[in-house]
């Protein structure tokens, strides 16, 4: 598999280390920088390259590595056709694929160990997307992006006002009006 690579400053070590265990692996690594953990560089630069590789093709799949991994997925979320998903750990990155095929995994540099991180991508690109009732969802998402379909809008359970409850759960919302000024047991 040919997976792209990139990182800022802060994610420079941790994007060394599983350039080079995908190396190991037999994947081929095209490493979009950065070249150094001790020149400040920004984020947004290498998230957008990694999700350009992925989108044109150059890259079957990404790995981007920041500080958190929060901002550079943001980056590689802009690119059309990208599927960045923030991951910390294998059950994560098992779910980003089975759920949402993405395409390019982010972790984080400062809060991501080498051991976990490792796991995460292995896992990562060992899973298969299921499709079904998931694939319906990246149709929407996918329309939405492309400008060819509408919002969906927010969803309800049954009807307007109607509240979603977790499965088995009794709960409901009361909608008796309270008397001005009540306290917890009524009285003022």
């Amino acid at each position: 598999m040919r997976i792209a690579v990139g990182s800022d400053h802060a994610g420079f070590d941790l994007k060394a280390e599983l350039a080079k265990h995908l190396v190991d692996a037999g994947h081929e690594v095209l490493d979009l920088g950065a070249d150094s953990p001790d020149v400040p560089v920004d984020y947004p630069v290498f998230g957008l390259a990694v999700g350009r590789a992925v989108a044109e093709g150059r890259a079957d799949r990404g790995v981007c590595v920041c500080g958190t991994g929060i901002g550079i997925g943001i980056a590689a979320n802009k690119v059309d056709g990208v599927r960045a998903a923030l991951v910390h750990d294998a059950t994560t990155a098992r779910l980003a694929r089975q759920h949402n095929d993405a395409n390019v995994v982010c972790l984080g540099g400062r809060t991501t160990g080498v051991l976990e991180a490792t796991d995460a991508v292995d896992t990562f690109f060992s899973t298969e997307f299921e499709g079904g009732r998931h694939q319906r969802r990246l149709d929407l998402i996918s329309d939405f992006e492309s400008g060819r379909g509408q919002d969906p809008g927010p969803q309800r359970a049954s009807g307007p006002g109607s509240t979603r409850r977790a499965p088995g759960s009794t709960a409901s919302t009361s909608t008796t009006p309270t008397t001005a000024g009540a306290g917890p047991t009524g009285g003022p």
